[in-house]
């Protein structure tokens, strides 16, 4: 519609998802444009072009958006290879026109600890145990996978710039685009001295062959107007964790090598350009070490929490006798090891994956405790008395976490098993933690509603027949659920006090009954009720507390403080920018959340309530 308004004699618009390509239809004809534009309901790659095709003849303008965060990880590459040989003229121009990868060394802590597991330290009554990560662990080159966030979030404290912004490489797309493997060459003097760990990348695109209109995803440091900054959610930043961390020397040359096959993007740090060195472009990284295909990016983060960890040693200090019995129940959780080093007479841990098997057995294995922890590998509610030799359970630990879990409450799949293991618990066993509770505070969202925000009109098209679409669709039924997100990459201010709704008593087996809760919350603070925030909190024992969400209170104008290893749930309210809202807003949201026991999942609604 953009083109058409801009001059085009007529446009095919290509789009393969059915429900999107009958909205367009019904966008175009509302727009009064059905004489110029041919929806086409296919892929790219199956449209043809002739007397009896598609299209009658090749265009001469190509308009497309196929990029992610990476840029061609959604097949920009391949799409755009094709289109040039088959659905565009040799001359033709492409908007965008052009984009160029940029990418800075850094080095950063934090975010290595997204992709490595750091020594453990545990303090023990003979003295300090350290759990160290087996050998496979450190060689390993990690998940091939782009880690893509909100890297404005990243404080600047907690990384160190090893370089200047480097222009890694540009695809031109009004001439024919290659998806073969390549690589690309930047040479470069260390802006400080320090251990090379992570490369931070992203784009820019310039619409125009002048490169005169542009749009850039670069972080506010490298910003060339910071203040013109631009909020997305569907094009973020990248970070790519180096095969190993090398030590770099200020001043010293080195080059950064980016590569990339059609799908996938990936660098390594050299001492000469590898055409230099006449090296073979290396194929994509793949873990071998089974941990990064087990535990993603924030649960290597949450390992390696060494203040979560010393909870965890502290409720267990509490728990745990000379002659405890201690059954683990988490996903690759290095809970067993925690109990052998404080005492424990004998540890088991289940692991009901082959893959978290394998990794235990090597973590064990490099700690010499191959023979101390016994792993079962089945699922917990299949275990026996053989699995047990025989002997009761005093101790069942779990942290809990389960690699299947979306929502924060699916981690209560824990109670399901310590329900199943009933039988093999011995009298007076202990349960760690023994409860969890469900909390909510009301949230004002800086930006994260606006993927809830209806477009209506947009560059002066009428689309709200797309809201109209949505909106049936989450009628049907997500409006009345909660979605998963790390909130410490989307800032909100609380509008609430956080209110806890449910209890669950892992000390006694999972009810019948559905637990249903209803009440209200009161708003304390003025501000938009974007939604509702839910996470859970593990009573390890009466005096120590894991929360999975919010860290600490918000003063009024403060943004709220969440746990950056788990994704909280998000219950966005229906009246996001509706015009029909009473003014003044809500004084309070009243609630009806019930556990559902026969399939373990939460039910929720929330409705604002107005004055009068």
């Amino acid at each position: 519609m953009m083109a058409v308004t801009a001059g085009a004699d007529f446009c095919y618009a290509i789009e393969v998802f059915r429900p999107m390509a009958d909205a367009a239809v019904k966008i175009v004809e509302k727009n009064g444009f059905s004489d110029k534009i041919k929806v086409i309901n296919k892929h790219s790659t199956e449209v043809t072009v002739g007397p009896d095709g598609d299209m009658p003849c090749r265009a001469n303008i190509l308009i497309t958006e196929l990029f992610d965060t990476e840029l061609i990880g959604e097949g920009a590459l391949p799409s755009y290879e094709h289109a040039h040989r088959h659905l565009v003229q040799e001359d033709c121009e492409a908007v965008p026109h052009r984009a160029t990868v940029y990418a800075q060394l850094v080095e950063s802590r934090r975010m290595w600890s997204w992709n490595k597991l750091f020594p453990i330290r545990v303090q023990t009554s003979l003295g300090e145990q350290v759990i160290v990560p087996p050998s496979e662990l450190e060689r390993c080159p990690g998940a091939p996978s782009v880690y893509d966030i909100q890297l404005n979030q990243v404080s600047p404290s907690d990384f160190t710039i090893l370089s200047d912004v480097l222009p890694m490489f540009s695809v031109d797309f009004s001439k024919q685009v290659s998806s073969s493997a390549a690589c690309y060459s930047r040479q470069f003097e260390p802006l400080a001295s320090g251990q090379a760990q992570v490369v931070l990348s992203w784009w820019d695109i310039e619409m125009d062959p002048e490169g005169k209109i542009k749009c850039t995803m670069a972080p506010f440091w490298a910003h060339s107007d910071p203040q013109e900054l631009q909020w997305r959610d569907h094009w973020m930043q990248c970070v790519y964790f180096l095969p190993q961390e090398e030590p770099v020397v200020q001043g010293s040359a080195l080059c950064l090598v980016a590569y990339h096959d059609d799908y996938c993007v990936w660098y390594s740090l050299q001492r000469t350009s590898p055409k230099k060195n006449g090296r073979v472009h290396p194929a994509r990284p793949v873990c071998d070490c089974q941990a990064h295909l087990l535990w993603n990016r924030p649960r290597f983060g949450e390992i390696n929490d060494q203040h979560r960890t010393d909870q965890y040693v502290q409720a267990l200090r509490m728990v745990l006798n000379p002659d405890s019995v201690c059954l683990c129940v988490s996903d690759g959780s290095l809970l067993s090891m925690l109990a052998h080093y404080l005492g424990a007479e004998q540890v088991l841990t289940i692991e009901s994956s082959e893959a978290s098997h394998r990794l235990m057995k090597k973590i064990f294995k490099a700690n010499h405790l191959e023979d101390k922890i016994n792993v079962i590998v089945k699922r917990p509610e299949l275990l026996t008395s053989t699995d047990l030799e025989g002997k009761k359970v005093s101790l069942l630990l779990g942290e809990p976490f389960f690699t299947t879990s979306l929502l924060p409450w699916h981690n209560l799949y824990f109670w399901y098993v310590r329900t199943a293991l009933d039988q093999h618990l011995g009298p007076g066993a202990v349960v760690m933690p023994q409860a969890a509770s469900l909390h909510a505070v009301v949230v004002e969202f800086r930006d994260l509603w606006r993927i809830r925000s209806p477009c209506g009109n947009c560059e002066g098209f009428d689309v709200h027949i797309m809201d109209d679409m949505i909106k049936h669709a989450l009628d049907f039924r997500e409006s009345k659920e909660a979605e998963p997100h790390p909130l410490w990459e989307y800032p909100c201010r609380s509008l609430s006090e956080p209110q806890q709704i449910l209890t669950f008593d892992f000390r006694q087996p999972v009810p019948p009954q559905s637990v249903r809760a209803e009440g209200a919350i009161d708003l304390k603070r003025p501000g938009r009720s974007h939604g509702a925030v839910l996470w859970m909190e593990y009573h390890l024992t009466p005096d120590s507390t894991i929360s999975t969400g919010l860290l600490k209170s918000a003063e009024d104008k403060e943004d709220c403080c969440w746990n950056p290893h788990c994704k909280q749930a998000v219950y966005f309210f229906s009246t996001i920018l509706d015009p029909r809202a009473p003014p003044g807003g809500p004084q309070s949201v009243s609630y009806a959340v019930e556990f559902q026991p026969h399939t373990g999942d939460i039910t929720m609604d929330f409705t604002l309530k107005y004055p009068g």
